[in-house]
């Protein structure tokens, strides 16, 4: 087994949605193959689209999963889907080149000059040091919260401090840990803001009261990932959750008829119609979106 890079744009030219699956042709078969049961990173190129004109890429690592198998496309010829689980997203994107530094050295070329042929292959293998700096990097604000947690508080006696530190693959899988970065960046795309009701209450700590609801439950195999993600307040969340209210894939907000009462409904956003994250890469994907319609909502 070998972890490796998968370059995907936000508007793929194939069938890709990297929570989920990712699609690729016969030529990075043999690459892709030898990292089933590893976990691989996600890379953002410049180009958005498959137009060659097409920038505003981010140029950065943005998100972990595991390669769980391959399979063959039955409509286009010599090409595969990797099926991929434990889906992530990066806390912050990662730049391939921060600092002057190259997070894969085979990107740089002994002149310091970025190595374009290396960087053309949508799937580069990449050794587990180089993956453990990325990974480190792109989770680096929860896991300055983890190190905290673990720092003995003011005037408590104990030994010496030392980094928290716990291996990659068991904090990347580890439920806490999950959930705290699932929430960091839900709550981030949607600046604290509830997106059925679009209260942004804080509170005398400075933390914000909204929470991160998933539309596809865990439970479910919902991926954690901000598409898969909705910032709501408690309420609203807990009738998101039993099915009460759901969203339509124009983003309008479904109420389960005779189950919310007017009270309820007066909380929700006058237009029905929920609020968007800035970023449109972040916007909920119609695939869990219609889970939640097919599966939760009683409408």
């Amino acid at each position: 087994m070998s972890k490796a890079v998968l370059t995907t744009k936000v508007t793929p030219g194939y069938k890709d949605l990297p929570e989920v699956r990712y699609h690729f042709p016969r030529t990075y078969l043999n690459q892709v193959r030898q990292a089933v049961g590893d976990y691989i990173l996600y890379y953002e190129p410049r180009r958005t689209t498959v137009e060659l004109s097409s920038f505003g890429g981010r140029q950065s690592y943005f998100g972990v999963a595991r390669v769980v198998d391959l399979v063959e496309d039955k409509d286009q010829a010599d090409h595969y889907y990797a099926l991929v689980d434990d889906y992530l997203d990066f806390d912050r994107p990662v730049p391939f080149v921060e600092g002057g530094h190259y997070y894969e050295s085979a990107l740089r070329k002994s002149d310091g000059s970025t190595n374009k042929g290396a960087f053309g292959r949508a799937v580069r293998l990449i050794p587990d040091a180089e993956f453990d700096q990325i990974w480190k990097a792109g989770f680096a604000p929860i896991l300055g919260e983890e190190t905290s947690r673990h720092q003995p508080r003011q005037f408590e006696i104990s030994e010496p401090t030392v980094p928290f530190e716990r291996p990659i693959i068991e904090m990347t899988i580890s439920r806490p840990f999950r959930e705290r970065s699932f929430m960091y960046n839900v709550r981030a795309a949607y600046e604290n803001r509830c997106a059925m009701t679009g209260l942004r209450l804080i509170n005398g700590g400075g933390r914000p009261e909204v929470q991160a609801a998933h539309i596809q439950p865990v439970a479910e195999k919902g991926p954690d990932s901000v598409r898969n993600g909705l910032a709501l307040s408690g309420t609203v969340h807990w009738m998101f959750d039993r099915g009460l209210i759901s969203i339509g894939d124009d983003y309008k907000i479904l109420t389960a008829e005779n189950h919310v009462p007017d009270d309820a409904l007066r909380l929700l956003n006058h237009s029905r119609t929920i609020n968007l994250p800035n970023d449109t890469a972040f916007y909920p994907n119609a695939l869990f979106l219609k889970f939640h319609r097919d599966k939760i909502f009683k409408g």
